[in-house]
This record gives C-alpha cells, structure tokens and sequence, in this order.
C-alpha cells in the first residue's frame, strides 16, 4: 500500500524546471538551454576530452530496462556484472565498481549502503531520465574527480532546444519473458524565465526463465519520480534545482545470500552557472548534491532461514560539490581549475536469530546476535585541481592537468574482533596525486588521432577497508577489510584514430574508430586467502578459509576497441564493434577477476521517418583465462540475436516491438554471480533470460 501511496502522491505532482535564454522569431518563442556542467562531450572538437565514446538515441531500445545498467548491455568496450536481475552493475575494459568514476549529470553520485552491492548507484536513477551516456575511457581528465578505470557520466538534462508550453510523454511496455510491465509519465513546462521538468515511473518484474525453461529468481518492484525546476536569474546565470527518489521492494537476488526487503533512495542537487564574464576569469560552475539511501535485506525466502534468521537495516549518505572557474590566460589558452568534494558515511548492523544447532536439532530458545557491518565508517575525499588546453598549432590540441586529492577515513565502531586485528585505527590521512597529459591532432578534416596518459589513483573503498568477515565477492569466502590499505595507481596509456568518409555512389558515409590501450597498476587492491585468519560466522561450513584485502605490484591490463559503421542505400546501414581487454595478476598467474572475453557485435539497421528495424547479432567467446583464486569458472562462447523494430502511425506516438535471444540460446555471462543460498540451485553462475518478447508504446505532447 505504501507504494502505490505513493505513486499517487507523485502523480499529482506538476513537473521540473530548466533554465532558458529566449530568441524571438515572429510569432514563436523558441527556448535554448543555458547549458550547465552535465554534458562532458560537447560536440565541440579539440574542446572535448581525449578518447571519449558518447551513446545516444536511447530511447530507440524498445525494450525498457532494469534499471540504467541495461543501457550499457550493447555499449562496445562494456559487459554487466548481474546478480539477478536487478543488482546489475556495469564493467569497463574489466575495471567495475569504484574502479569507474560513475556519476550524472556532470558529478552527482550516491553510494550504495549494501555490502553486497545491492543498490549499486544504476539503482537510484530512472532509465527513462537518460538521454545520453559519456564515457572517458581512461584517467585522462582530472576535472570530475579522483578517476581510476574512467569516467561514466549519466546523462539527464536534455541539450537541445525547447519551445515554450507544457510538454510531456507517456510510456508504457511489457515483456513475455517474465510478465514484466513498465510505465512512466514526464512533463515538461517551459517559461521565458523557468522551467520544470517531472517524471514517475513504475516496474513490476517477474521471475523470468532461461533458455532451458528454467526460472530465475529474479522479481522485483520499483517505484521511481523525479522533480527538476530551473530558473535563469539573468542571460548569463542559471539555477536548477533536482529532487530524485526511489523505491525498491520485494527484490529478489539470485546471486547473493539474502533479499532486498526495501531500497529506499533520496537524492538532492543544486546547480548554478555564471557564464560570458569579462576578464580572466570567463566563467564559474557550481554543485552541490545529498544522497542517502536506507536498505533492508532478509533471508526470509531461503534456505538458510530455518536455522538462522537474518535481518539487515543499513544506511548509506554522499554529500559532495565543486567549484570551477574556466580561465583565460591568453586568447588560445584556456584553465581550468576549482575545487571539490565527496564525503561518503556508512553504518547499521545485522540481527542474527540462530533456532537450530549446527546438527540441525531446534535450540530450547532461540539465540541473538548483533553484527556490525559498517562498523560506523567513513572515508571522505577532498580534491584539489587544475587542466589546461592549448592548440599548439590550427590542428593540434593539448591537454595537461593535475589533481591532488586529500583523503580522510575512520572507524568509528568498531567490532572487538576487528579492534583485535588492527591495533592502530584511528582517523587516517592520505596524500594522491593524479596526472593526465595527451594530444589530439586532426590528420584532416574527417580523421583525428589522440594520443594520452593518464595516472589514476583510487584509495581503497569502504569494503576494502572495513568489512569484518562477511561474504561480498563472487566466491563464498568471508572478506576481511584493511584499513592501511595504499592507494592503487593505474598507469595507462592509450592511443586511438577515428575518422569518417563520404562516396558519392553506393556507400553514402563510412565512420570508423578504433583504440589500443596498455595499463599497468601499482598497489592493485585484491583479497587473498590469510591463513592467520579463521571463519567467523557458520563455523563449519565451506570453505574454511577466509580472504583480507592486500595490495599487489604484479598486476596490468592491455586491450583495444574497434568500430565501424556504413550507411548505404539511403535508408540502410550495417555497423560492427570489437572489444577485447587482457587482464593478468602476475603474483598469483592468473587473470584479474571479473575480466570479460572477447565481444564481437554486428548490426543491420534500416531507418525512416515513421519506420525503423535493426538485427543485433553478438557473438561472445569463450572466456578461460580466469582467476582460480576467486573460484571463477571457464564460461563457453554463445551468440545471441536481437530484433527490433518501431514505426510511427500517426504523429506523436511510437510503438516498438522487440524479440531478444531469438533462438532461445541457454548461456550466462562470464561476469555474472553464481546461485547462492537458493533452494532449487547449486552454486553454479545464473543464467540469462532466454526468448522475450516485448512491445513499448509512447506518445508525446
């Protein structure tokens, strides 16, 4: 009841604002966006940053997703990370997690309060909001943060021109595969001065079935609204306001040991601009954002709960900002520098009410315990940062910066065990340096070569740090943090060509792109088996051993993305992508975990006015270079084949139809969890879902 309260509540609810600068022309009054900081890409050039891949047309995917890290599931270069069909997380070139600098709207960001990354950050935000996804896909700017792996930036303010009055869509789809059905409402209303910009969204998932006919605990609700209200002070300064939450129940998680009860997130940002000054300083950007988000998981539905029940309240806060002032020096040079911050919180605990002995026999009364998670922990990043762009010639641009993040992190209540192991917590300091330098040269006006280095640096997360023998990996070993963790450096460097061409006959363009990479890592975070160690909780079970986080030297990554595209015929065009990454740990000899095998994708497409189709066909290969010390499996290639097809009967409404896995192929991805604490399974990796139908309908005012 409390859900559909609440979606009531949200229905009622005007919609979000974004601030305008108007331009007359006759009698029509067209809005243009005072553009702040949360498009990375611009379009611009040698303007934008080194070695960047942007997907848009998102609303072409027929087939509504999960949650946002569906977006990624045919993004070349990225693989998803499923513990069902909820918790889904997304990997690039084998980096995941805080590995990725993953934020929206040009440095929003909320934690997960999970420990099994339940609600991982693709949870807190309607696909449906999406316009557009950016990836930097190395450490080569120092301007959105301290960046490890790359950056992901989601996304929701639309760029381009609105025109005054009340707009809005209204969406709705259904999947056979599991009797899922989505719908969602946005409404737009545009003013000379303000705009507001609203939108709520419902899931309901069903288990669904692999391609053996075998059901996948995998349900889920999820309640979703947001409220954006913008306002232009003047021609040249902007405000906006933006208010997200998100609810989620009954979540089912295959791949983990107990259910997501509620997820409940809250998200707050304010953003200003002040742009066209004169002098050196040319303009100043500002943000401000808080998340919390408060996370209830059981084992109510498993196994495990007739000898043991098992209750989690946890909660987890962000609260963070920036300041940055683009400069001027000369007329070319343009710096940038600012400030910012990322403060991250974390506690609660987990009550444990043993009933039956480790024989099985029914206790006289039952026995309670109290475990602390997060042990009332934080780890909170202030950052310090310059970058400059220089066009050293016509065609060629280059780009240096340097970031100084000072990091403080500290437990504050800690468990006895805990306490005992590391004799010297307290409040820890640490000093990073990150560094970027790389050149973008224009061989013509259709081709560019970019060429960069970039030095990430990532202090370990709150996991690495602090969790106290709990099960949060792929394997079923207890984890142990480690407070005096250093920081991991990746060194990597990159070198990439992209260009397009026109004919005059036959092919009409011809776009193409590819990029080679080579990284090596120093203090690369990994949890080994510590014999000194023994298990904590369920004393007899398997395996004994248990795993502390540690830093290694011996670790590197190499690999490359390729792409191109063909439009031809008019209407048609046929598109492949390769993507390929190596991962090794040299100290144990073996592949880092979670390291994807090689994706090829090829793509026909045929596009009208009221009319589109496409074949997706993707063929995943075998994957066995694995990480034995993680208990990874080798995973058989498979291919799979998409078809999507939308038209457009009368003007402003779509309706899409899709049919995913066409042959019913019965496969998992090599990154995907193995069933855990289920009833029916053994702990083998889920499979994905087999054929599913689908059909989407929207239509817009």
């Amino acid at each position: 009841m409390k859900i559909k309260r609440i979606a009531l509540l949200c229905a009622l609810i005007p919609v979000s604002l974004l601030g305008q600068e108007t331009e007359k022309k006759q009698d029509t009054t067209q809005i243009k966006s005072i553009q702040l900081n949360t498009v990375i890409v611009t379009g611009k050039g040698n303007a934008d940053p080194v070695l960047t891949t942007v997907k848009t047309d998102l609303l072409k995917k027929v087939v509504q997703p999960k949650n946002v890290a569906d977006l990624f599931s045919d993004f070349n270069g990225f693989s998803l990370i499923k513990r069902g069909n909820y918790a889904i997380d997304p990997s690039f070139r084998a980096s995941q997690y805080e590995q990725l600098n993953i934020q929206f709207d040009g440095g929003t960001k909320a934690v997960h309060a999970c420990p099994n990354r339940m609600d991982p950050i693709t949870t807190h935000v309607v696909p449906e909001e999406i316009e557009r996804i950016e990836v930097i896909k190395g450490p080569y700017t120092v301007r959105y943060g301290a960046t490890f792996g790359g950056i992901v930036n989601l996304v929701t303010q639309k760029p381009s021109a609105m025109y005054n009055g009340l707009h809005g869509s209204v969406n709705s789809g259904y999947e056979s595969n599991g009797n899922s059905l989505v719908s969602s409402i946005k409404l737009n209303q545009v003013a000379d001065t303000y705009d507001i910009v609203g939108n709520v969204g419902y899931r309901d998932f069903g288990n669904y079935e692999d391609g053996d006919g075998t059901e996948i605990p995998s349900s889920f609700r999820s309640l979703d609204y947001g409220l954006r209200i913008g306002y232009n002070i003047s021609d040249n300064q902007r405000i906006q306001a933006h208010w997200r939450q998100s609810f989620g129940r009954d979540v089912l998680h295959a791949g983990l040991p107990m259910d997501t009860e509620e997820d409940n997130s809250s998200i707050l940002s304010l953003d200003y601009k002040l742009s066209g000054l004169n002098g050196f300083v040319k303009e100043v950007n500002a943000k401000v954002y808080y998340s919390y988000v408060d996370h209830i998981m059981a084992n109510t539905r498993r196994p495990s709960f007739m000898m043991t029940e098992a209750l989690s309240t946890i909660d987890a806060s962000t609260a963070g900002g920036k300041v940055e002032f683009k400069m001027k020096p000369t007329e070319k040079w343009v710096l940038y520098g600012g400030i910012d911050a990322m403060l991250i919180a974390r506690d609660g605990g987990r009550t444990r009410l043993v009933k039956r002995n480790m024989m099985g026999d029914l206790l006289p009364a039952p026995l309670v315990f109290q475990d602390k998670i997060w042990q009332d922990s934080y780890v909170n990043d202030f950052g310090l940062f310059v970058e400059n762009k220089y066009p050293i010639t016509d065609k060629t641009m280059l780009t240096a910066g340097v970031r100084y993040d000072l990091v403080v992190s500290d437990i504050q209540d800690p468990e006895a065990d805990f306490q005992e192991l590391y004799s010297n917590l307290g409040q820890r300091e640490e000093h990073n340096v990150s560094a970027t330098v790389s050149i973008k040269h224009k061989l013509s006006d259709n081709n560019t070569l970019e060429v960069a280095y970039g030095r990430g640096v990532r202090s370990a997360n709150m996991i690495e740090r602090y969790i106290n023998h709990f099960s949060v990996g792929q394997d079923p070993f207890e984890y142990v943090g480690n407070p005096n963790l250093d920081a991991e450096i990746n060194n990597q460097f990159e070198i990439g060509f992209k260009g397009r061409k026109h004919f005059e006959k036959g092919i009409e363009a011809l776009r193409y792109g590819i990029s080679g990479y080579y990284a090596f890592y120093e203090n690369y975070i990994v949890a080994v088996v510590d014999p000194t160690l023994d298990r904590k909780f369920m004393p007899n079970a398997q395996p004994q051993e248990v795993k502390r986080f540690i830093n290694l030297d011996q670790a590197y990554k190499t690999g490359f993305e390729a792409d191109a595209s063909i439009d031809f015929a008019t209407y048609f065009n046929f598109s492949t992508a390769f993507s390929y990454v190596y991962a090794r740990n040299k100290d144990l000899d073996e592949s880092l975990p979670l390291t994807p095998p090689l994706i090829t994708r090829l793509g026909l497409g045929y596009e009208k006015d009221t009319f589109w189709a496409r074949l997706e066909y993707t063929i995943t290969s075998k994957q066995d270079e694995i990480a034995v010390s993680f208990r990874e499996q080798e995973t058989a290639g498979y291919e799979t084949l998409d078809v999507r097809f939308g038209f457009k009967p009368v003007t402003k409404l779509n309706i899409g139809l899709a049919v995913l896995n066409v042959f019913d192929e019965t496969y998992n991805n090599h990154l995907n969890f193995s069933f855990v604490n289920q009833a029916d399974f053994t702990r083998v990796p889920i499979n994905d879902p087999g054929r599913n139908f689908s059909v989407f309908v929207q239509y817009a005012f």
